[in-house]
């Protein structure tokens, strides 16, 4: 494994080395590449007008009632489990395991937000 290794950095040592002519056509290119101020600001800005035509569209296409019922129809499922729990945990036996029960909240608490911000940090 250590000859390939060696052999590669060899040959890209000398492919390093070679200079080949391309009669300025490199200095040509970089020079005439938009400055990176412009391309950073014009991005931001395009950035901006897609938020704000986002949330247009959002409210002018009623997308805040669609989730005030996703809300509330989901608000209801749950008070109606909830009230079927209530009324059959007399006739069921409930074990809890207390260690599962830590391993959930500790998931939830630390692993989840922690790779979370790791992946929103490797994106921005």
């Amino acid at each position: 494994m250590t000859d390939n290794n060696q052999f590669l950095e060899d040959l890209f040592k000398q492919a390093a080395q070679q200079q080949i002519e391309d009669n300025g056509f490199t200095e040509r290119v970089m020079q005439n590449l938009p400055k990176t101020d412009t391309v950073r600001r014009l991005s931001r800005l395009w950035s901006v007008f897609c938020v704000l035509v986002g949330l247009g569209l959002f409210f002018a296409f009623g997308g805040w009632q669609v989730l005030q019922g996703l809300f509330y129809g989901g608000l209801r499922m749950l008070l109606g489990w909830i009230e079927v729990f209530a009324l059959t945990v007399p006739t069921t036996e409930i074990n809890i395991n207390l260690w599962v029960v830590l391993l959930l909240v500790g998931f939830v608490l630390v692993v989840l937000p922690y790779q979370t911000y790791r992946k929103l940090s490797a994106t921005l």
